[in-house]
């Protein structure tokens, strides 16, 4: 090993350390970021993993999980409720399948925050904090499903431990932003119910052969003799980590499997639905149970300004078939007590229908959905007006989630990590888990 560094170069162990890791593809700041992680990486015993179903835009709580029937015509909308599997709760006559599952749901309908605009909305839901303004877009914080990945990591170490479906959303919120680039969600970057769909991030460049990427790997593993160079701080260690992760995911077959969802049996295919939701859904849950922590399904636009009623019609059913049939799913595979499911968006819409037949913005109250995870399930949390303009009880934060999420998965609430400038931030700050579901 000597040999390699001195012969015809003069390029010594030492001076590699200094020269040679930006030649493996990290710079100065990469390399620094990976020393820190490195160090405090800690493995997790947690089994617990999240399936978020983030719906872009906006979804209609009155339309869907907190109907006002009694409210005059302008406000209770075109669609009635329908009684569930626990009695005294239901839900809009579109999600017939999920009424049949409420035993295993449970409904926060007093979610609020201060805030009415698309982007700075779904920042306060993806990261808890008001950031963004028209001004400055840039996402200030990450996005849970990048905290969860930097405090849990895979359960596998082959698998991806973040992934979004079909590709990341929530306005560009669902990042890691100062946690650092290893954190960011690997983006599925197709449609799950496309014919031909493959990831492409798992295919191989052309031109590049797998024989080579195997060789480079067998160049790498040599430099695990290097390690008696190397401080206590782990660079090599970091560094090797991700290189190796990296390589696993191209090379290996667990990932692949998992996202070969030609494989799963056509009837379950068809329980979920043929279509972007419920392929998308039903991805999601192989690539938990092959090992993957967080995966976020992002669904179509729901930012319903006009003529709400056919928007819905063409997207209730098909998001209605994809959560019932995930929940059902995870329950048949006596996986669902370790599996978290969470249907946001960044708000919901105007208790009031305005002139164009649709619903504008509203984050004074409206609701999300949980379900599994070992949370109670069958009950409704907090309760909106008599019309739905504001949180008549129990109202919830975003951080209230977050904390809720945290918690569920085995994040301890404590948890700080520095931010751009270095200082230490608490990933809840003052949310807190929301006791009823616990």
């Amino acid at each position: 090993m000597d040999a390699f560094f001195t012969n015809g170069t003069g390029c010594r162990r030492r001076s590699f350390l200094q020269l040679g890791v930006p030649m493996l593809g990290l710079g100065l700041a990469d390399l620094l970021r990976v020393r820190g992680y490195a160090a405090e990486a800690k493995p997790s015993t947690s089994n617990k993993s999240i399936i978020v179903i983030w719906t872009n835009g906006g979804l209609s709580q009155q339309d869907t999980y907190d109907l006002k029937p009694d409210a005059p015509a302008e406000y209770r909308g075109m669609y009635s409720p329908i009684a569930t599997t626990v009695p005294g709760i239901s839900i809009t006559e579109r999600f017939p399948l999920q009424a049949q599952l409420m035993e295993h749901m449970s409904l926060v309908r007093s979610v609020h925050h201060d805030n009415g605009i698309h982007a700075p909305s779904a920042h306060w839901m993806l990261t808890g904090r008001f950031g963004p303004t028209l001004a400055r877009s840039a996402p200030q914080h990450p996005g849970f499903g990048s905290v969860i990945s930097r405090s849990l990591g895979a359960r596998v170490p082959q698998m991806p431990a973040y992934v979004t479906v079909p590709k990341s959303e929530g306005f560009g919120y669902q990042g890691s932003v100062y946690l650092g680039k290893a954190y960011d969600p690997l983006e599925a970057g197709a449609d799950p119910n496309a014919k031909d769909f493959q990831i492409p991030n798992l295919t191989l460049p052309d031109g590049l052969k797998l024989s080579s990427v195997e060789s480079r790997r067998r160049l790498l593993k040599k430099f695990d003799t290097l390690r008696r160079d190397v401080d206590s701080s782990g660079v090599l260690e970091g560094l090797d980590t991700f290189k190796a992760q990296a390589l696993d995911m191209v090379t290996g077959e667990r990932v692949r499997k998992a996202f070969d969802i030609n494989t799963e049996d056509p009837r379950l295919r068809d329980r979920y639905g043929r279509h972007t939701y419920g392929q998308s859904a039903l991805l999601a849950r192989r690539l938990i149970e092959a090992g993957s922590r967080c995966v976020t399904v992002n669904t179509s636009y729901w930012d319903h300004h006009d003529g709400i009623e056919k928007s819905l019609e063409a997207q209730l059913p098909p998001l209605d078939s994809a959560i019932a049939a995930l929940i059902a799913d995870l329950k048949e595979r006596e996986m669902l007590d370790d599996v978290l499911v969470f249907c946001a968006g960044e708000f919901g819409r105007t208790p009031l229908i305005n002139g164009h037949a649709g619903r504008d913005h509203w984050a004074n109250c409206f609701s999300v959905m949980l379900a599994g995870g070992g949370l109670k399930g069958g009950q409704i949390i907090g309760a909106s007006e008599k019309r739905g303009g504001g949180v008549f009880e129990r109202p919830v934060t975003p951080f209230d989630l977050l904390a809720t999420i945290y918690h569920t998965l085995g994040i301890p609430l404590e948890t700080h990590y520095n931010d751009g400038n270095g200082r230490p931030t608490s990933i809840v700050e003052a949310g807190q888990p929301i006791r009823e579901l616990i």
